[in-house]
């Protein structure tokens, strides 16, 4: 058996790919910061998802198939989710569960492992976040101050050595809560009281809710450990979010600031659209949804996301779409010539070609070199695609319309739980008119031709 080659990965901190060297081989620990769900995640949202879906299938070929614990937060506690609330006239957990339904939705079309994700939900975790800033205030770390709690950043000798940013860029980074009862101004909150009217539990400090960042360190100190092997996401939570988290995460260690939160950080670019970050605020966004119901397919839509170094920036654009649509056409009929049984053995080049720091544009390149097709499929999956069927993939109609009936009837879902029933029940009925029956059990709906 051909020796696997070293796993390198570039680590922000560092500044250089490094070689990925876990703290336990047998429990690969890794955190990716998940979404704020208050509405339909755009499709932007979902690159770090599928990048770091495709580290977790190459650190599982490394190490083993149960060796890998990957968490990704759910942040069901916000600014956001409460005007969202307060606007449609719900209430903060049932606008949060239901985006948080969408974005699993959306997550699985695009052929996201979620079965294998553990997705805690900050509220679940309060009690655990108090203690935490009961420990940083104790050690020195953080003060209390008129209802806050809020992060002494002078007092982590770290605090910086993340994003590399000089003294006056991460004051001005903290203006938006600059605040008379501050140390200093670039301290940040990591508690803040809540108006009567909203969502709020009891502290040392007051009634109040937790801030973004000490979410996620609580999170993952609960369920990974106090340190982890790789924390992930995208290069715009550089700072001030995970330069946040590892402040806290070092300094409420029982190293006391001695000890890296995290062994590597890695930082996927941004997805684009006319050389601007997609964004809900720009109004320059494209959903999940949208996509399959213009006839697209969740793998070509995962093909579209691989098509660049997870380093770089993304256009997306519908020439991506196609580029992606194509090479899968081609793909896909390599393995409609012969047998490509599940369990096979990937390529060498491909396989080295990820373990330098997910080198995608080859991996791709190489994957339209391969011939064989059991070669081919077992190459494939270790970045998440050609795992179909071959016959149901040259059936481009057909896919595309039970891609549409999908989407039709998550919109159908949402409406439901909006209590639209007007809405549900006239995308049941243009359903049956054109012959699909919808039959809803305790596990979602189902449909069927009459």
């Amino acid at each position: 058996m051909t020796a696997l080659p070293p796993l390198r990965l570039y680590d922000t901190r560092r500044r250089e790919k490094v070689v990925f060297e876990p703290a336990d081989p047998s429990r690969i620990t890794m955190y990716v910061c998940g979404p704020t769900v208050y509405s339909r995640a755009h499709i932007g949202n979902f690159r770090p998802e599928i990048v770091f879906d495709v580290l977790k299938r190459v650190l599982r070929h490394h190490y083993g198939e149960d060796a890998v614990w990957h968490a990704r937060n759910i942040t069901d506690i916000d600014d956001k989710i409460m005007a969202q609330a307060a606007e449609t006239g719900r209430t903060v957990e049932q606008v949060s569960r239901e985006a948080e339904g969408w974005y699993e939705e959306d997550a699985r079309a695009l052929g996201v492992d979620v079965d294998t994700v553990i997705a805690p939900r900050a509220t679940d975790f309060i009690d655990q976040m108090i203690a935490m800033l009961t420990t940083l205030i104790e050690r020195g770390h953080a003060y209390a101050a008129e209802g806050h709690v809020l992060f002494d950043t002078t007092s982590d000798e770290g605090y910086g050595s993340l994003s590399r940013r000089p003294l006056d860029e991460m004051v001005a980074g903290a203006r938006v809560e600059v605040a008379p009862y501050k140390k200093n101004a670039q301290d940040f909150v990591l508690w803040k009281p809540s108006a009567p009217d909203q969502p709020g539990w009891d502290s040392p400090w007051g009634r109040g809710r937790p801030g973004w960042h000490t979410e996620c360190t609580a999170m993952i100190r609960e369920k990974l450990g106090p340190t982890i092997d790789i924390h992930g996401g995208g290069q715009d939570l550089i700072f001030p979010h995970h330069e946040n988290e590892a402040a806290q995460g070092r300094c409420a260690h029982d190293g006391g600031g001695s000890d890296e939160f995290a062994s590597v950080w890695m930082h996927n670019g941004f997805l684009s659209m006319s050389d601007e970050k997609m964004s809900k605020s720009l109004g320059n966004i494209v959903t999940v949804p949208k996509l399959l119901e213009q006839g697209h397919r969740g793998e070509t839509i995962r093909l579209a996301m691989l098509m660049a170094h997870y380093r770089q920036p993304l256009e997306w654009t519908e020439s991506l779409l196609e580029q992606a649509k194509k090479r899968l056409d081609s793909w896909y009929r390599k393995l409609a010539t012969g047998s490509a049984r599940e369990g096979g053995t990937a390529d060498p080049d491909v396989v080295a070609a990820l373990s330098e720091d997910m080198n995608l544009p080859h991996v791709l390149a190489r994957l339209s070199g391969i011939d064989d097709p059991a070669l081919l499929r077992a190459s494939g999956q270790l970045i998440g695609l050609l795992q179909g069927d071959p016959r149901g993939w040259a059936q481009g109609d057909a896919n595309a319309e039970k891609a549409d009936i999908t989407a039709r009837i998550a919109a159908r879902t949402a409406a439901k739980a909006a209590k639209n029933y007007a809405e549900a029940d006239r995308i049941r009925d243009e359903l049956a008119s054109e012959g699909i029956i919808l039959e809803d059990g305790p596990d979602g709906t189902t449909w069927r031709r009459a």
